[in-house]
């Protein structure tokens, strides 16, 4: 028996609101593959997708689908199954999954997959709890198939970051595609030995300790070769 979703409560943010601003270059384009579309089409769809679930950081060669990419263009999957494929792939699950905390994974599927931050912590801990008791698979199904996905991306768009612009700001939020896929949490345990945080900052101290071991090194074969000379040389 799977425990149900734990309520909370919507705060109000950009993406639930409706906007009066005209689309400008600022605006992402928007990929929609329902109607029938030519080779670039597809191509243009594609890359939009890899940028969107492992964004730019992630998007390497190694990491591409062909098989998905073949059934996408062949019309065996629609838009939203690829969309899964990739996020159930080995490539994000090494990445993403395994190196983060339920709570940081539950943010960035979010952001990638809904296109919006979680609301609060308790959007983080209800779904965190799908997550530990469905599985990833349970969990991506969840948000795939969900309401929130198919009223805003359906079956054949490709998710975007939803209300990045505001038109009273003079800039708008971060784009998804630039966050790092690491929290404060996460980032002690992949460089504890060369990042210390400061604040809000992590800074890299590889430098010092490589400065330490060029000083410790040479002073250590000057007392070898002195103790040596004094070995050899005593009566």
């Amino acid at each position: 028996m799977t425990i149900p979703l734990l309520s909370y409560p919507l705060t109000s943010q950009n993406q639930r609101v409706e906007g009066f601003e005209r689309p400008g270059d600022e605006y992402l384009p928007r990929y929609v593959l329902d109607t029938p579309s030519t080779g670039a089409e597809v191509d243009a769809a594609i890359a939009a997708a890899y940028r969107q679930v492992f964004s730019e950081q992630q998007t390497i060669s190694a990491h591409r689908k062909p098989i998905l990419e073949s059934q996408l263009r062949n019309n065996l999957i629609s838009m939203r199954g690829f969309i899964q494929g990739l996020v159930l792939s080995d490539s994000f699950r090494r990445l993403n999954y395994e190196a983060n905390n339920n709570y940081r994974f539950v943010e960035l599927c979010f952001q990638r997959l809904l296109g919006r931050p979680t609301y609060d912590r308790q959007e983080q801990l209800a779904w965190s709890i799908v997550l530990a008791s469905r599985g990833l698979v349970g969990f991506v199904e969840a948000l795939l198939y969900g309401k929130e996905y198919e009223e805003n991306f359906g079956e054949f768009c490709v998710p975007y970051q939803r209300r990045r612009i505001l038109p009273q700001r003079d800039r708008g939020n971060l784009p998804v595609a630039r966050m790092a896929r690491y929290d404060r949490q996460s980032l002690d345990p992949q460089g504890a030995n060369r990042m210390w945080l400061v604040g809000n900052a992590a800074i890299d101290r590889s430098a010092d300790l490589y400065r330490n071991v060029i000083f410790f090194v040479p002073s250590a074969a000057v007392a070898a070769l002195v103790a040596t000379l004094i070995l050899v040389t005593a009566p």
